[in-house]
């Protein structure tokens, strides 16, 4: 009887999302995403114009680390926006939502043909800041 190859899982190439810091410069919206683990994702967000209104760039960069979390950790989380204390800066926290069970269904997500395409989906205007790689 032959036996079946034992697949190891991969680890997610960063940590969980635990935290957002969204700064408006003039060149444009910069993103940083904290991780549980201590690390830090760093970025432009892409598709939001430098005079878009704060509204817009929060809701994009809340749908991507949405995203990021769902596809990489298998976690749906909500993301709450801080009252803003300076001008151009915003903060938010991420918790984990209470149903964690996701369906491809549900979100309307499928499986990536390999995981360079999501790699490379999800890392676009990212640098990575102590992530250990």
């Amino acid at each position: 009887m032959a036996r079946r190859k034992r697949e190891k899982k991969r680890r997610p190439p960063f940590g969980m999302p635990k935290g957002i810091v969204l700064l408006s410069t003039p060149e444009g919206w910069r993103h940083t995403v904290l991780t549980a683990e201590g690390g830090m994702l760093c970025g432009c967000v892409t598709g939001i114009p430098a005079d878009a209104s704060p509204a817009e760039a929060r809701a994009a960069v809340a749908t991507m680390v949405v995203g990021l979390a769902h596809d990489f950790h298998e976690e749906r989380v909500e993301v709450t926006w801080d009252p803003p204390r300076e001008p151009g800066s915003w903060t938010a926290q991420l918790t984990v939502a209470a149903n964690t069970c996701v369906s491809p269904t549900e979100t309307g997500s499928h499986e990536p043909e390999s995981p360079l395409d999501l790699e490379s989906r999800a890392y676009r205007g990212f640098s990575r800041r102590g992530e250990g790689a």
